[in-house]
């Protein structure tokens, strides 16, 4: 099974393109919406609405997987729910790139300081980034220098931000999710 979670734009059509790439590893993708706008209110839906869809899973070996605020909330909802995490361009710092977007940014900060302290640490390997070279909205070389001590990344030449191809890093999906 693979969870998928958009990214900051819920409505966009490459969400569905992703999730149909996505049945190439697993036919059972599940989407899970969320609101982007209430930081402590998303947590808590997605917390429940994962630790639901993992109870109720007959596979052992589930994935979550999100795009720009999807892999910021992939990496600790995962990490949480103790399943393996795959983000694509993700966005680490929202409180500090989408305060005229949100009504809370402060909460992603409050968020930040209530979750397990170094947790990335302590979900090491258990995490694969797929970062583009032409993210035209976020810097992949600050994310890599972020993440790159924790867990696997993988450059991508030719994406962009929304990460509308996906299908060249599905085999390196299978296996991070298989391994």
């Amino acid at each position: 099974m693979i969870i998928y979670l958009h990214g900051f734009d819920s409505t966009s059509p490459g969400n569905h393109e992703k999730i149909l790439q996505l049945q190439f590893i697993d036919e059972d993708v599940r989407f899970i919406n969320y609101s982007t706008l209430y930081p402590k209110h998303d947590m808590q839906h997605l917390l429940k609405e994962v630790h639901k869809v993992v109870e109720q899973a007959s596979d052992d070996k589930i994935l979550i997987c999100g795009v720009g605020l999807g892999g910021f909330w992939a990496e600790r909802i995962g990490f949480l729910c103790g399943i393996k995490q795959v983000m694509f361009n993700p966005n680490l710092h929202p409180q500090d790139n989408m305060m005229d977007r949100i009504d809370r940014p402060e909460e992603y900060e409050d968020i930040a300081t209530k979750c397990v302290e170094k947790f990335r640490s302590k979900n090491e390997g258990r995490c694969l980034v797929v970062l583009s070279t032409n993210d035209e909205i976020r810097d992949s070389a600050n994310t890599a220098k972020e993440l790159e001590a924790h867990y696997q990344i993988i450059w991508d030449e030719n994406q962009k931000h929304k990460f509308e191809k996906i299908s060249q890093h599905l085999q390196a999906m299978k296996a991070f999710k298989d391994g």
